[in-house]
C-alpha cells in the first residue's frame, strides 16, 4: 500500500493537533501535574521551614522525602489519556529520566553519607539539585508544547539553585530559609506555568 506524503501545511496542522492534544492530556487526563507537584512542594517547604524555625530540630529536613510519596501517589492516581501522541510520549520520557535522576541522586548522597560518616551538609545538595532537575524538565516540556512561559520561568527559578550551590561552595551549610526559597522557586517554575496551561485549556 502506497503511503501518502503530507504537504508542509498538512504536517504543520498534524503537529499542532498533537501539541494541542498533549496540552489537553496534561490538563484533564493527567490532572495537571505541574499544579499538583508545584503546590505540594510549596506547601511542604513552608511546613518544614516552620518546624525547623520553632523546634531547631534538623531531622525535620527529612520531610522533603515526602516528595517521593507524592510522586508515587500521583503516578498511581493519574489517568492515562485515551490517545497517546508522539509529544505525549516525548514528555513522558523527559520526566521519566528526571524522576530517576531524583532517585539516583538521593540514593547516592545517602549511601555516601552513611559510608563516609558525613552527617551534615551532604544531603543539603538535594535542594539545589532537585530544583535544577525540575526546572530543566519543565523547560523541556515547555519547548515541546511551544509554551514560552513554561520554558522561560523555570530558567529564572534556576538562579535560586545556583545561589544555593554558590553558598555551599563557600563552605556554608544550608539555611533554614532555603525551605522558603524552594517553595518560591516551585511557585515560579511549576505553579504559574500550570495555571497558564489551565487557563489556555479553558479559553
Amino acid at each position: 500500500m502506497e503511503e501518502k506524503e503530507l504537504t508542509e501545511k498538512e504536517s504543520l496542522e498534524l503537529i499542532t493537533r498533537m501539541i494541542q492534544s498533549t496540552k489537553e492530556n496534561l490538563e484533564v487526563g493527567r490532572g495537571n501535574k505541574f499544579l499538583t507537584y508545584g503546590y505540594f512542594t510549596a506547601a511542604l517547604g513552608i511546613v518544614i521551614f516552620l518546624l525547623l524555625f520553632f523546634t531547631h530540630n534538623d531531622l525535620y529536613s527529612l520531610g522533603w522525602c515526602l516528595m517521593f510519596a507524592c510522586w508515587a501517589f500521583v503516578s498511581w492516581k493519574s489517568k492515562k489519556p485515551d490517545v497517546i501522541t508522539y509529544t505525549d510520549k516525548a514528555i513522558q520520557l523527559v520526566w521519566h529520566i528526571m524522576n530517576w535522576m531524583f532517585v539516583i541522586t538521593f540514593a547516592f548522597l545517602l549511601i555516601f553519607a552513611v559510608i563516609f560518616h558525613v552527617h551534615y551538609g551532604l544531603l543539603d545538595l538535594m535542594m539545589p539539585l532537585s530544583l535544577i532537575y525540575a526546572n530543566i524538565g519543565t523547560s523541556i516540556t515547555g519547548v515541546i508544547l511551544k509554551e514560552k512561559w513554561m520554558t522561560l520561568l523555570p530558567l529564572m527559578s534556576l538562579l535560586i539553585a545556583f545561589y544555593m550551590l554558590a553558598v555551599m561552595r563557600s563552605g556554608s551549610l544550608m539555611y533554614v530559609s532555603w525551605n522558603l526559597l524552594m517553595s518560591f522557586a516551585f511557585l515560579i517554575s511549576m505553579v504559574i506555568p500550570g495555571h497558564i496551561l489551565k487557563h489556555k485549556m479553558h479559553n
